[in-house]
């Protein structure tokens, strides 16, 4: 049995709590310093999620941010960091005060960052900041893959990939939080792992405009779905890009075609908020317009990452090569139509 802190109370960090928890492993989910009014909301409520709309595990012990530094010193083997990517330097900070030389820290966040003008992986990010406040001998795996929160939470069969730059971690880790439902296939090519689980976010949303970018009207009819041409072959570019992009990066491009590339674009295009964004995006609203109107309090992770990262993509890549993502980066940063170089 491992003690397993799971940092963030939002969505995917709950319901990973439900296969740890299932392993026999002793799990205490913390909120961030924002959520302290979440999780008095889920002990009042029995347990109860409101954004997974199901109950967590009774045996799942639930604390505010107040007692973080306490559990880290006496209650901790294994972090998870559940946090947005734009919480990562606040993780590393409370995670830094009491970090122990090769504790395992597993990534969920998706993302990426640029540092002194590079594009690096999240888990290189948490390298070089733990690094930067003294911390030793760090040691990071990232789980990827089509996991949507609520599945996860209700035990639906779910498959995933854990990576790390040492094989024998990722096993370990495998054999900790694995159950019959949340299968794990493993990996040593953490940065490949890390790209596609990230710039699938901006591919779906780009999917998610098919019936826009399509060409036809909406009829309303029963036969309405001559869309689905345009879907398939936008994936189909979607993932040749994918596969050059993590190649360029430093990853292996055949992680592409796996869980977190392929089954995690599939997962997000037919149904999550990237693609949603992608459809106002498709039907012709500006990003501003569509996120104001439609979504404004919700994260497009896909929007962000291109945000952060889309002034540096330009830069290093051929147009000509990424026509799918150059447009998705203009229509974003530049509060333009998307238009696609067909």
């Amino acid at each position: 049995m491992k003690k397993i802190t799971i940092i963030g109370a939002g969505a995917m960090g709950s319901a990973f709590s439900v296969p740890c928890l299932e392993n026999n492993n002793e799990v205490t989910l913390v909120g961030t310093h924002l959520e302290d009014d979440l999780i008095n909301d889920i002990k009042a409520k029995r347990n109860y999620h409101p954004s997974l709309n199901t109950f967590l595990p009774k045996n799942l012990k639930m604390e505010k941010f107040s007692k973080l530094d306490q559990i880290l010193e006496k209650n901790t083997d294994i972090i998870v960091a559940a946090i947005s990517s734009v919480g990562i330097e606040w993780f590393v900070k409370q995670i830094s005060k009491k970090y122990k030389n090769n504790m395992p820290i597993i990534l969920l966040t998706k993302g990426l960052a640029i540092v002194e003008n590079e594009l690096i992986t999240l888990s290189e990010k948490i390298k070089i900041l733990l690094t930067n406040l003294g911390c030793e001998n760090i040691n990071i795996s990232a789980i990827k893959g089509p996991c949507l929160a609520s599945g996860l939470a209700n035990k639906v069969r779910t498959g995933t990939v854990i990576a790390n730059t040492k094989i024998e971690i990722a096993q370990k880790l495998k054999k900790i939080i694995s159950t019959k439902y949340y299968s794990i296939e493993l990996s040593n090519d953490l940065t490949g792992v890390e790209l596609s689980g990230a710039i699938k976010n901006i591919y779906s949303m780009v999917i998610g405009a098919a019936e826009g970018l399509s060409g036809k009207k909406n009829d309303n009819s029963s036969n309405s779905n001559h869309y689905l041409n345009t879907s398939a072959s936008l994936i189909h570019r979607s993932i040749s890009e994918m596969s050059e992009f993590v190649s360029h990066y430093g990853g292996n491009a055949e992680t592409v075609y796996g869980l977190a590339g392929l089954g995690d674009l599939y997962v997000s295009a037919i149904g999550g908020r990237n693609s949603l964004m992608g459809k106002y995006l498709g039907q012709g609203y500006l990003y501003k317009d569509a996120k104001k109107k439609f979504m404004k309090n919700i994260t497009i992770e896909g929007a962000d990452l291109a945000l952060e990262i889309g002034p540096k993509i330009l830069k290093d890549l051929n147009s000509k090569h990424f026509p799918l993502m150059f447009s998705l980066i203009s229509t974003i940063c530049d509060n333009k139509k998307l238009v696609i170089n067909w």
